[in-house]
This record gives structure tokens, C-alpha cells and sequence, in this order.
């Protein structure tokens, strides 16, 4: 596909005169674990791992991106089973993430710092998945599949962070129950999901699903992390299995009040440096954001944003540009960087077409920033409300256009002003 170049459609739209720009610290009050290995260690007694037999193996499902010290939190439970007399086998519980193949869940795990050597336990990613049951949810007849790698250990248990969810809000979102269920169930299981969950529930297929798997399969439960503001591991919890749905809806809680948000709500223009599945299953945080885009889902309340404009892809991510259908603008740059094979493996399973959709592509920063200035209607650069961040995982530091400032809360101070600048197209910042 070619897009346009700059002298295609440079005549189109007139050059506007930029605001002012102050970068900002932004730190409310968030506490963190000294120590979360030992806790996390300490916090297996709680799934009675043993009652095992000796030499017992279990299944450490584990696979979520972006968690703080997960290689760290993976290799204790590791060491720690060990200790005990058990096998410990690692399996990917994504779903269909790294494009649903066997080596493209070990890549994901490599990413995060998790392999056999570094974690010292033997990773099992076949994308096998059997058959369990068959679940009705409303008018729904949901196949419920589960890992044949995990199904073949002795006990399993799941490894996650419990956070908001980027498709629904609900008592239950992303925790141990949604890794339990679409995690292990592999692509097979996670498509069987999604497509009932879109028209029946999240939370209501959700349940369904563990149902079954808790009266099939030996699963001990699960470690529960959660995550302040700096997205550092504020909280672990050892949840045993026939729990997840009591202890989830309180941890989910706790990590609303520590979730990382944008310190104002009011923006004309977001403007995102990177996106990636390390930094969000979407991309995005759609909850930083306030944009799901997922039918039957209305979006959050907050923040009320007008347009978005996606700058490029994280390295870490490796092409999947999931989530890139939630900007209204990127650039050329960005859709370089797109591997459409995983970008599509994700949104075909997910059912969540939206966020794989490509926005209007600006051949640089300067015209994309031209094109979203113009699209707000009557713009005028000493009110227009600019943020300007790296990603949504990383909001301590952000730039704001000068209208924002006196709107900003206690918690974020201006650290310098700066001016906007364009060198060949792309977008510089420098003191003013």
C-alpha cells in the first residue's frame, strides 16, 4: 500500500502556529515492596503446594507483558518449588499472542526476561489446547479449552498482574481467572472466549469458564500482583484455587487506587510516542485513555480526549501494533514498524477488530500534527489542551501545551518550558 508523501499533500493543509510547552513531573504518593521475590515466595503456603507428592511437576502458567520484575517474581517461584521437591515446568498463558505459535510465545517470554536458563525451568509452549467442557452463557454454547502442557502436570498454577481491564470494566477484569481462562486455554480457548464474552459478558463467560476448569484440573490458584502508580509491585497475594472470583474484585480495587492516569481529563490532543503489548494488551491503556472500542462496551467516562496521534511501535513488541486502531492519526514511521501477521493473529482471536484498524498514516510528525491541530475546528494555540507522553505506562513525566498548566493538580510540577520544533519533518523539543 503506498501513502501519500509530504508533496502529495503538504497544499492541503496550512502550517499553524504552535503553543508553548512546559515538561512536567508528574508523582502522586505511591508505595512499593522492598522485597516482592520473598513475598511472592512466602505467599505459596497459601496454595497448599504441599500437599503434593514429591517430585510433584506443576505448571507455572505465566505471560502477561509490561508486569514489573516478572523475571525476578517467575525465577522465586521457580527456586521456591524446587525447595520444596517439586518440578516446576514454565508455560506461556497468552492465548494467541506471539503471532500463536509455539516459538512465538518463547519470543514473548524472552522479551520479558523469562527463559529456561534464566528462570531454571524447562518451557513448555506447544499451543495444544483439549477440550474440557462445553459452558452455556445466556444464549451461548462456549467451548472452555485448556493447555494440553499444563494439563499434563501434576498441579498448576498462574502467575498475573490484576489490573483494569482495556476491553470492559466489571468486578472481575485482567487477574489470575481472565489468565486461568483465556491465558491457558491458548488461541483455541481465547477465541471461544472473546467471541461469546463480545455479545454475552466478559465477566459472565469469564466465570462460566473457570467453573469448568476448577472442577477439572488441579489448579492450586494462583499469585496475584498489583502495581502503583510507578508501576512498581506494590502488593502480592497467594489466592488458592475457588477463590479467584471472591479475592479478585478487592485486589482489583486496590489497583484502580494505584493505577497510573493522566493528571487531567479535559484534552483536545494526546499525542503518544510509542505503543506495545508489553505496555498494554491494547496497545494502550484504554482505561489511561478512555477509549475501549469494543461493541457492547461503552468507553469510560474519563478522561474526554478529541483526537489521538500514535507515533510508532516499541521495539519490545516486536510488530504487533494491536491497539493502533484506537489513534485517530499515525505516521508512516509507525505503520514501517507494523507486522500485520501478529497484529491480526491478536485482533481475529480477540474479536476486537477496531483496535487493528490503521488510522489516517501522516507521512511525518509535522504534517500529522498540522492535520490534528486543523481537525479540532476553530484552533487557537494559546487554549489548546496538548498532552504529549512516551507511553501510557510511563506518565511521570509528560509535556503539557501552556493552556493545561494552571489546570494541573498539586502533584505535577512544571520541571522546564519548552518550544516545538521540526527537523526534517520530525518533532523536537528544546528549552525555550
Amino acid at each position: 500500500m503506498k501513502f501519500p508523501d509530504r508533496s502529495d499533500v503538504d497544499h492541503l493543509i496550512e502550517p499553524q502556529s504552535l503553543p508553548e510547552f512546559a515538561r512536567i513531573r508528574y508523582e502522586p504518593g505511591s508505595e512499593s515492596l522492598a522485597d516482592p521475590v520473598t513475598d511472592v515466595r512466602a505467599e505459596l503456603d497459601a496454595l497448599a503446594v504441599d500437599e503434593l507428592d514429591e517430585g510433584a511437576t506443576v505448571a507455572v502458567g505465566v505471560g502477561s507483558r509490561g508486569i514489573h520484575r516478572i523475571d525476578d517474581v517467575v525465577h522465586g517461584i521457580v527456586a521456591e518449588l524446587e525447595e520444596r521437591g517439586f518440578a516446576p515446568v514454565i508455560v506461556p498463558a497468552m492465548g494467541s499472542h506471539g503471532g500463536a505459535t509455539p516459538e512465538g510465545q518463547r519470543e514473548v517470554l524472552a522479551s520479558l526476561g523469562i527463559t529456561d536458563e534464566t528462570v531454571g525451568a524447562p518451557i513448555d509452549a506447544r499451543m495444544d489446547a483439549k477440550l474440557l467442557a462445553t459452558v452455556t452463557v445466556g444464549d451461548a454454547d462456549v467451548p472452555v479449552y485448556f493447555a494440553t502442557a499444563a494439563l499434563e502436570a501434576d498441579a498448576m498454577l498462574v502467575v498475573n498482574r490484576v489490573k483494569a481491564h482495556t476491553n470492559f470494566s466489571g468486578p472481575i477484569e485482567s487477574g489470575l481467572a481472565k489468565m486461568t481462562v483465556v491465558g491457558l486455554g491458548k488461541q483455541r480457548g481465547a477465541k471461544s472466549f472473546h467471541s461469546t464474552a463480545i455479545a454475552e459478558g466478559y465477566v459472565e463467560t469469564l466465570t462460566a469458564a473457570l467453573d469448568a476448569i476448577e472442577s477439572s484440573v488441579p489448579l492450586l490458584g494462583g499469585v496475584a500482583l498489583v502495581e502503583n502508580f510507578e508501576d512498581e509491585l506494590a502488593y502480592v497475594e497467594g489466592v488458592p484455587a475457588g477463590s479467584f472470583t471472591e479475592r479478585e474484585p478487592e485486589l482489583l480495587e486496590r489497583a484502580y487506587d494505584e493505577m497510573a492516569t493522566l493528571p487531567v481529563d479535559d484534552i483536545d490532543l494526546l499525542v503518544v510516542d510509542e505503543i506495545g503489548k508489553e505496555i498494554s494488551g491494547a496497545g494502550m491503556d484504554t482505561n489511561v485513555i478512555g477509549r475501549y472500542r469494543v461493541l457492547n462496551a461503552p468507553d469510560p467516562q474519563n478522561p474526554d480526549i478529541d483526537l489521538i496521534y500514535v507515533r510508532g511501535l516499541t521495539e519490545e513488541t516486536n510488530g504487533n501494533g494491536n491497539g493502533i486502531g484506537l489513534a485517530d492519526l499515525t505516521r508512516r514511521a509507525a505503520v514501517d514498524q507494523l507486522d500485520l501477521k501478529k497484529t491480526y493473529a491478536n485482533a481475529l482471536t480477540s474479536g476486537s477488530l477496531a483496535k487493528s484498524k490503521l488510522p489516517v498514516v501522516a507521512p511525518d510528525d509535522e504534517f500529522a500534527l498540522r492535520t490534528a491541530l486543523a481537525a479540532l475546528g476553530s484552533y487557537d494555540p494559546e487554549t489548546v489542551r496538548i498532552l504529549w507522553i512516551e507511553n501510557t505506562e510511563d506518565l511521570g513525566e509528560l509535556r503539557v501545551s501552556a493552556a493545561v498548566v494552571e489546570d494541573l493538580p498539586a502533584s505535577a510540577t512544571v520541571a522546564a518550558r519548552e518550544t516545538l520544533i521540526f527537523e526534517d519533518g520530525t518533532a523536537r523539543f528544546r528549552d525555550a
